[in-house]
């Protein structure tokens, strides 16, 4: 019996699993390190004034897997993002790709922008094909949120134009 328990305790099932934690396994022998970084230290987590008229948000899902990606764009009167925010419900790489993306977008024009692809996300990061959504949710956010930001511009031409009449 006792020699049974000592058997299993030292599978090497068991001295990998002493050696790290759950989350902490899946990390090292699952994500690239890249994607691990992201998640560890995600850059421009926040919100930005979602009400400002230089602020554009997008706000996406996959309801696949329950992924929701929010991220916001910050642009000056020259057209250049200037900030960028991104809060994510989700898995590490979704978590990465919001991340990348924030990265990515500031100091662009909303051209410039516009033109970042999930496949670059997704190349940049390593990503898996099974997580290759996550990578088209950060696309399809910042399209969302250069939408959102074009759309309160063109707004505020047709009060000017409404104002001069």
């Amino acid at each position: 019996m006792a020699g049974a328990v000592v058997k299993k305790c030292l599978s090497p099932l068991s001295l990998i699993t002493r050696r790290f934690s759950a989350p902490e396994f899946i990390t090292q022998c699952c994500y690239h390190k890249k994607v691990v970084d992201h998640y560890e230290n995600p850059r421009n987590v926040g919100s930005l004034d979602k009400n400002s008229k230089k602020v554009g948000t997008g706000l996406v899902g996959a309801p696949a897997c329950g992924d929701v990606m929010k991220l916001q764009i910050e642009v000056d009167d020259q057209g250049k993002i200037v900030d960028a925010r991104f809060k994510t419900f989700g898995c590490g790489s979704a978590i990465a790709s919001s991340s990348l993306a924030t990265e990515w977008v500031k100091g662009k024009t909303l051209d410039e922008a516009l033109e970042i692809k999930n496949t670059d996300i997704a190349k940049e990061l390593s990503l898996p094909p099974v997580k290759l959504h996550c990578s088209m949710l950060a696309e399809d956010a910042i399209k969302a949120a250069l939408a959102d930001y074009r759309l309160k511009q063109h707004d505020d031409q047709q009060e000017a134009v409404r104002a001069s009449n």
